[in-house]
């Protein structure tokens, strides 16, 4: 269990040298990580501790998210926490979603950079930020995603 807690609080670490890197958003609070399945077997084995740290509240096609008893990270406590299946698309080890304070002014001044991307969705947006130099990646959600499970 420590090394699956280590596993999270790396990709936050990560995630937060990748925004760190990118932006001027050091403050911001991770609000959700995701832990990259690479295979099926890792899929299940991940699975089954996150089990054992929290529980299941949301299913999606790509991993079930879970509410975790509380892991200090780099960047906040985390309590939210999706494990990936495998895919093909994601090859990196995992991703960390912030909240950054001003999403507007956040979006007009980093979409237009390299590495930025917008992800729209029904009810929300994302930004994903991604550099070849790191094996993880970071959002920016608004409305950031415990707000949209009305958990805070």
């Amino acid at each position: 269990m420590e090394d699956f807690k280590k596993l999270i609080q790396d990709i936050v670490l990560k995630s937060c040298e990748l925004k760190n890197k990118h932006t001027t958003e050091k403050n911001a609070q991770v609000n959700y990580a995701a832990v990259f399945s690479q295979d099926e077997k890792e899929y299940n084995e991940f699975y089954e501790l996150a089990k054992q740290i929290g529980k299941v509240i949301q299913g999606t096609p790509t991993g079930d998210l879970f509410e975790i008893d509380a892991v200090d990270t780099v960047s906040g406590k985390l309590q939210l926490l999706k494990i990936r299946k495998p895919d093909a698309t994601r090859l990196e080890r995992g991703d960390a979603d912030f909240t950054v304070t001003d999403y507007p002014t956040f979006k007009s001044t980093y979409l237009v950079k390299p590495g930025f991307k917008l992800i729209e969705r029904t009810d929300f947006e994302m930004i994903e930020l991604t550099d070849s130099t790191f094996n993880v990646r970071a959002y920016f959600s608004n409305l950031p995603l415990d707000k949209q499970l009305g958990l805070k």
